[in-house]
């Protein structure tokens, strides 16, 4: 099937788009750039061009011919979308409006979107299910809830299909170590240890320590960006093989605490991590773990990388390798 994948530069846009060609889709990337990566992209071609110019998605939906789009292009800070929820409305919502406006145009009916956990807010029972309340507490997770409202709405009216996959706390980077996690400021806690360990960060903060978990720090169920990837595969296929409309967590159930994810990565580099004990971060819930069983049960998907020292393993590899695009671009550049 030929799919457009909006952000399909990016962090787990990139690895669906490897994924989606493996198991013989024709995936065409459509990323302005602003933050994904043009080597990131392996095994497709790249149109650039921008979600809230109609003009672009018009014409990238055109030209790729596209059967079904995979909807990663989306900004993803809960901190940047308090500070400026203005552009993450903009963004997340107006950009979607131009694409499902698109798609209507040219007759493209199926859709996978990369929602998020943050539309649960913070969790009034654990583990999360997909029945739990929808609160979210934040402009980003609350533009992403009303992407899936429009979803539903438009699959009520319109009859469009969709899949809409709630992430966890996505981590690591291929097995190959060939793409992986590039984020410019990065703010995820597995990339941060392991820049730490490297001496590229100077020491990392622990955002809270005395959190009601039994050591004292936040507990996140991390779930390998392959395993994403792979979901997003088999929910494509599931539309394409008449399924119906749904939204799953993407998640393995089990939670680990900063400190258990430090250790990890003390042991997977053989370095210790400079730290430096800070106070709670402002909305942070203490603990987030995924109920994914729905998935599981209705399309077969089964995340393979439970390990965390695996998921460490796999990220250790890509800082080893230069962990930045630009960085081995200039390498490739030299000759090195």
């Amino acid at each position: 099937m030929r799919a457009l994948v909006t952000g399909g530069a990016g962090y787990i846009g990139s690895h669906a788009v490897r994924a989606l060609a493996a198991r013989g889709h024709e995936p065409v990337v459509f990323d302005n750039l602003s933050r994904g990566h043009r080597e990131a992209v392996i095994d497709a071609p790249i149109i650039v061009g921008d979600l809230l110019s109609p003009g672009d998605t018009a014409q990238a939906i055109a030209s790729s011919r596209a059967e079904a789009v995979l909807h990663f292009a989306g900004l993803t800070y809960v901190g940047e979308s308090v500070g400026h929820p203005d552009v993450y409305y903009r963004n997340n919502v107006a950009g979607t409006m131009n694409l499902l406006d698109a798609m209507r145009e040219h007759r493209v009916g199926t859709i996978i979107f990369s929602s998020t956990a943050a539309v649960y807010g913070d969790p009034v029972r654990l583990p999360i299910d997909e029945d739990h309340p929808l609160a979210p507490v934040s402009p980003y997770g609350r533009s992403k809830l009303m992407v899936e409202w429009m979803l539903r709405d438009r699959a009520a009216s319109l009859g469009l299909r969709y899949v809409a996959l709630r992430y966890f706390n996505a981590a690591g980077s291929s097995l190959d170590g060939r793409i992986g996690e590039d984020h410019e400021p990065e703010t995820h806690l597995i990339p941060r240890v392991l820049l730490a360990a490297a001496g590229e960060l100077p020491e990392l903060t622990i955002l809270g320590t005395d959190w009601d978990t039994p050591d004292g720090t936040c507990i996140r169920d991390y779930i390998h960006v392959e395993d994403l990837a792979e979901a997003h595969v088999l929910a494509l296929d599931h539309l394409a093989g008449g399924g119906r409309s749904a939204s799953w967590n993407l998640g393995t159930g089990k939670g680990c605490s900063v400190r258990e994810v430090i250790a990890c990565a003390e042991k997977v580099t053989g370095r210790k991590v400079p730290l430096v004990e800070g106070g709670r971060r402002a909305g942070d819930p203490a603990v987030l773990v995924a109920a994914a069983d729905r998935i599981q049960r209705e399309l077969g998907w089964r995340p393979r990388h439970l390990d965390l020292e695996a998921i460490v393993a796999s990220a250790w590899r890509w800082v080893e390798r230069g962990g930045r695009y630009a960085r081995l671009a200039a390498a490739r550049g030299a000759g090195r």
